[in-house]
């Protein structure tokens, strides 16, 4: 135990000898600062001292000591002249656009326009140019009722037409016996929760004659700030004699809705089932001015919105006619406005001639209920058949 070799903590071989190479250990290169410079590779030692082979300890690997030594100088890299001499970057400042040539903008605006337009892209956006500068301007023509036939056929028109054709997928019946003009009285049945059997019967009409449907509206919408406003540039007049008569003598096509809110409103259990038609005001202004009646029936729109139940009192408070409460509004919020696609059929009547009365047959009352009451007959014994032609409510 005397002579035996003592051997520091962290060397494989005498003292002073670390490795027991000439080179620097791993832990001391990744310790020293600097980078190393890629060299050829050194030539490893023959064979190791005989009394390292002999010391048992050295096969076994020992952590390595650290070293504050730096690597020899030759192992440091070198920067090259050129990196050095090399100036630095430089952002340059460019102006707006002009990275891109104003020809690839004027290809992409074109691309942009076939796309949205069609091949017809210059002269419709010619025309809609055309429009802007019109209205901007005021170079447009409204008539004394506030009826803007450009707007109505650019704008109306164009929005309610997918709906019609889309959503209801109307089939129209008897379209011929609308006069191609002159004055005429359109009269309809009235249902769906909310009016939109007005507005799906004057796109109906428009794209299959060229005429437009003016509608008689009630004084609701008129009170109503919106509405009012779009009513009257889409058509619609206050629900009376007077512009009744006016428009019917002015060559007008004129809408009716007799049943009013009693057949909008009217409960699901009910579809189909006329209800009153007033005093027969309309058949007055139609014997005044001696244009036909035409009688209308309209199936699908009950299936819109069925109406299944309602609350008179919250209705008297907002000033509606009535509150409906459907299968899905309130209860899916404003997803439960949207209407069912119902399968619509609208069927126009013969025409009821009121031009072979005497000038005074207006003032005559029981001569006016009659006649009310054959119209009314008349549409619902369409009705009926068409209910019994219709396969189901959706197709």
């Amino acid at each position: 135990m005397g002579d035996a070799e003592i051997i520091p903590i962290g060397t494989r071989g005498r003292p002073g000898r670390g490795q027991g190479s000439g080179r620097p250990s791993a832990a001391s290169r990744s310790l020293a600062g600097g980078t190393r410079k890629t060299g050829p590779a050194k030539e490893r030692p023959a064979a190791r001292p005989a009394d390292a082979e002999a010391d048992p300890s050295a096969d076994s690997p020992r952590p390595q000591p650290a070293s504050t030594t730096e690597p020899p100088a030759a192992e440091v890299r070198e920067v090259p002249a050129a990196a050095r001499r090399r100036p630095p970057a430089r952002t340059e400042e460019r102006t707006p656009g002009s990275g891109i040539p104003a020809r690839d903008w004027l290809a992409a605006f074109q691309s942009a326009s076939r796309e949205l337009f069609g091949d017809q892209w210059e002269p419709q956006l010619a025309r809609f140019l055309a429009f802007l500068r019109r209205r901007v301007t005021g170079d447009y023509v409204v008539d004394e009722y506030g009826f803007d036939q450009e707007i109505t056929e650019r704008f109306f028109m164009t929005a309610l037409r997918p709906i019609a054709q889309k959503w209801f997928r109307i089939e129209v019946r008897g379209i011929e016996n609308i006069p191609s003009e002159g004055g005429a009285l359109v009269v309809s049945n009235h249902s769906g929760t909310i009016p939109v059997d007005g507005l799906m019967t004057m796109v109906t009409i428009h794209d299959h004659t060229g005429r437009f449907l003016r509608p008689l509206g009630a004084d609701l919408v008129f009170k109503s700030p919106v509405v009012s406003t779009l009513a009257r540039k889409g058509g619609t007049t206050l629900a009376c004699n007077e512009d009744a008569e006016r428009l019917l003598r002015g060559g007008e096509l004129v809408g009716v809705w007799p049943e009013g809110f009693k057949g909008i409103g009217k409960p699901y259990a009910e579809r189909y089932k006329l209800q009153r038609f007033g005093r027969g005001g309309f058949v007055s202004a139609a014997l005044r001015t001696q244009v036909p009646i035409i009688p209308l029936s309209v199936v699908g729109a009950e299936e819109i919105y069925p109406l299944v139940a309602n609350l008179p009192s919250l209705a008297r408070v907002l000033g509606l006619p009535y509150l409906p409460i459907t299968p899905l509004f309130p209860w899916l919020g404003p997803l439960g406005m949207v209407p069912l696609p119902s399968k619509w059929l609208l069927e126009f009547g013969e025409p009821i001639r009121t031009d072979e009365y005497d000038a005074g047959a207006a003032e005559d009352p029981m001569l006016v209920f009659n006649v009310t009451d054959e119209v009314r007959e008349t549409i619902q014994s369409t009705l009926y058949s068409l209910l019994v032609q219709r396969q189901s409510v959706f197709r």
